[in-house]
C-alpha cells in the first residue's frame, strides 16, 4: 500500500502537529481541518506538504470535502473535559462513526484511530467508556472493507503538551501543591514515539485490524511526575497528597474554574492504573524514550526562563 495523501482529523492539536510534521518530512501531503485557520499553530501553517482548512468535522459535507482524494484518514480527536453533557460521546464515539461513513462514501480504505489506554465499556468514567465505544465502532468497520488500526496510548508528554507543562506552570506559581489522587499510576509516552508509530502503521498491512497499547518505559505515580517536573525546572515544591474525599472536593471545586484543570470524571479515570501490561509493540522497531531524557529539552528551568524573559523585553 502506498500512502501519498492523508486527512488528519484533529490534526491541529498536540499530537496532530507532531504527526503532520513527521509526515511532511516523509513527503506525504496532509489535509488538516480546523475551526479557525487564523488560530492554527504556526508550525502547521509553514509545513510544505500540509494544508490547513477551515471546516466543521461534524458536518458530512465538510468531511466529504476533506476526504476527497485522500488515501488514508487518521482520527486524533479527543477531549479531556466535557463542555456539555454529551460531549464525550459526540467526540469519541459519534465522530469516528461519522468519519468512517465518510470514508466509505469517498472510497478511502485506510483508517487509523487514536483511542486511550484503559478504554473500557464498563470503565469508571464517561471518558473511558466513550473511548471504548469509539474503539468498538472503529474495529467493527473492518467488516465493511476499511482497514483499521487502533492506538491506545498512556498519557502523552512532549513539546506543547498540556500535561507536564501545566504542572510546571503550577510549580512556578504555587508555594506548595495540594494534589488529588497522588498515587494514581501512569506510564507516560513521548509524543514523537506516538507520532512515529502512527506514521509507520499507515502503509503497513500487518497493522490492519490491530489494536496497540503505547507506553513509555517507566511507571510513575502522579506525585513522582510532579516531583520530577519540579526538579527539572528548578522549582521543587512541597506536595500535599489529598485523600479520596478531599480529592473529590478539589475536583468538584475545579469544575467551576474558568480553565478546568481537573474534574470528577478525570478523577474517576485516574482510579484505574494507566499503565501497559505489555512491552512496546515489536512491529515498531524504535524503543520509546525515557521521560527524564526528554523533559529538559522542552521544560525550561527557572533560571533560563527568567533570563529569556529579560532578553525579550524592549531594547534587549
Amino acid at each position: 500500500m502506498q500512502i501519498r495523501n492523508v486527512a488528519l482529523i484533529g490534526g491541529a492539536g498536540f499530537v496532530g502537529t507532531h504527526l503532520a510534521s513527521l509526515l511532511s518530512e516523509r513527503g506525504i501531503a496532509c489535509m488538516v481541518p480546523t475551526r479557525s485557520r487564523e488560530r492554527a499553530k504556526r508550525e502547521l501553517l509553514v509545513l510544505p506538504t500540509v494544508s490547513v482548512v477551515e471546516c466543521n468535522i461534524h458536518q458530512d459535507a465538510d468531511l466529504d470535502a476533506i476526504l476527497a482524494g485522500a488515501d488514508a484518514v487518521v482520527n486524533l480527536v479527543g477531549i479531556l473535559h466535557e463542555s456539555r453533557r454529551d460531549a464525550f460521546e459526540r467526540a469519541h464515539a459519534e465522530l469516528p462513526a461519522r468519519v468512517l461513513a465518510a470514508c466509505q462514501r469517498a472510497g478511502v480504505k485506510r483508517f487509523v484511530h487514536m483511542s486511550a489506554l484503559g478504554a473500557d465499556l464498563q470503565g469508571p468514567s464517561r471518558y473511558l467508556r466513550s473511548k471504548a465505544e469509539g474503539e468498538a465502532r472503529v474495529l467493527a468497520a473492518g467488516a465493511t472493507g476499511v482497514d483499521v488500526t487502533v492506538f491506545r496510548p498512556s498519557v502523552i508528554f512532549g513539546r506543547g503538551d498540556s500535561f507536564l507543562n501545566l504542572f510546571a506552570n503550577m510549580l512556578r506559581l504555587a508555594p506548595f501543591i495540594p494534589l488529588g489522587s497522588p498515587n494514581a499510576r501512569f506510564q507516560p509516552v513521548w509524543v514523537e514515539d506516538v507520532a512515529r508509530a502512527f506514521a509507520d502503521a499507515l502503509a503497513n498491512p500487518a497493522t490492519f485490524g490491530q489494536r496497540y497499547d503505547l507506553c513509555g518505559p517507566t511507571v510513575y505515580t502522579l506525585r513522582d511526575l510532579i516531583e520530577i517536573t519540579g526538579r527539572t525546572i528548578g522549582c521543587p515544591r512541597p506536595i500535599i497528597g489529598l485523600g479520596k474525599t478531599a480529592s473529590y472536593l478539589q475536583a468538584f471545586a475545579m469544575e467551576f474554574a474558568p480553565v478546568k484543570l481537573l474534574t470528577r470524571d478525570n478523577l474517576r479515570s485516574m482510579s484505574v492504573d494507566n499503565v501497559c501490561n505489555c512491552p512496546w509493540p515489536e512491529i515498531f522497531p524504535s524503543q520509546p524514550a525515557h521521560l527524564e531524557a526528554v523533559l529538559p529539552t522542552y521544560l525550561q528551568c527557572a533560571r533560563n526562563r527568567s533570563y529569556d524573559e529579560y532578553r525579550s523585553r524592549p531594547r534587549r
